[in-house]
């Protein structure tokens, strides 16, 4: 079972099931939804494969909405079953924050927002921004990401799914204009060195670096370094009482 919970109280569990039986799951879920009617999203997965790996899965929703709904300043973020938002909502407030601060945005800036997920950095610093750009692996987080737009009324967002190192190519910087600002948020594994290298190419002022993982963090900063000089660094407790963290850091062009 996954289960994920909003800061507004709404409750998200999916149920894996490692084989294709109707009957059983449907009594299984029906038991579910009955025990538990403060379930708001109730959704069942089919995994023949018999791993914890669902991305690549069919998500069926079983009773209540698709989505829960995040609050963060004014604005509200839909989450479906595949979308990735951080755990801790109250702290990605706080990391939020310090990734919108580092970014220093005046209103005239173009931003690409790496990793962009459901779009929430990309929307939270739209309103500080000429135009976001946001890029994401997985297509149903862009759909939520160009909802949660919509849903906020801001009109200054560009969404692209696909993989990163396909996506952000020299040709795509070059028609969609140099970023004078970019945040990026990668998986654990941190940027593949194509990314890396299309953002030295690319020479924004400012890179606001979001990380999981400080460790493939530095690796990722080492191989900027011959552009770009560690301004700020502030990690985020997002996982209390663990070895893990969130670290933010900002990196500026060097002046030659």
């Amino acid at each position: 079972m996954v289960v994920r919970t909003s800061s507004t109280g709404e409750v998200m569990l999916t149920v894996v099931f490692g084989e294709d039986n109707p009957v059983a799951i449907g009594e299984m879920m029906g038991a579910i939804a009955d025990q538990f009617p403060q379930i708001t999203s109730l959704f069942y997965v089919v995994n023949l494969k018999v791993n914890d790996s669902l991305s690549d899965q069919t998500f069926v929703l079983f009773k209540g909405r698709e989505y829960m709904e995040e609050k963060m300043e004014d604005l509200t973020f839909r989450v479906g079953p595949k979308s990735f938002y951080q755990t801790n909502s109250r702290q990605a407030y706080e990391l939020y924050k310090v990734a919108r601060r580092m970014a220093a945005l005046t209103g005239k800036e173009l931003v690409y927002d790496l990793y962009t997920g459901t779009g929430t950095i990309a929307n939270f610093v739209a309103r500080q921004s000429r135009q976001v750009i946001g890029i994401e692996y997985v297509p149903e987080a862009i759909e939520d990401a160009k909802l949660n737009s919509m849903v906020n009324g801001i009109d200054n967002t560009l969404f692209y799914a696909g993989d990163m190192k396909n996506v952000l190519t020299d040709n795509f910087v070059a028609h969609h204009g140099r970023p004078d600002v970019i945040i990026v948020d990668p998986p654990r594994a941190g940027m593949h060195e194509d990314v890396v290298n299309v953002i030295l190419n690319a020479q924004p002022q400012r890179i606001v670096y979001v990380s999981c993982n400080p460790a493939t963090q530095a690796r990722d900063i080492s191989l900027l370094d011959v552009k770009y000089r560690v301004v700020e660094v502030q990690p985020v407790d997002m996982f209390p009482h663990t070895h893990h963290v969130e670290n933010v850091v900002a990196l500026e062009l060097r002046q030659v």
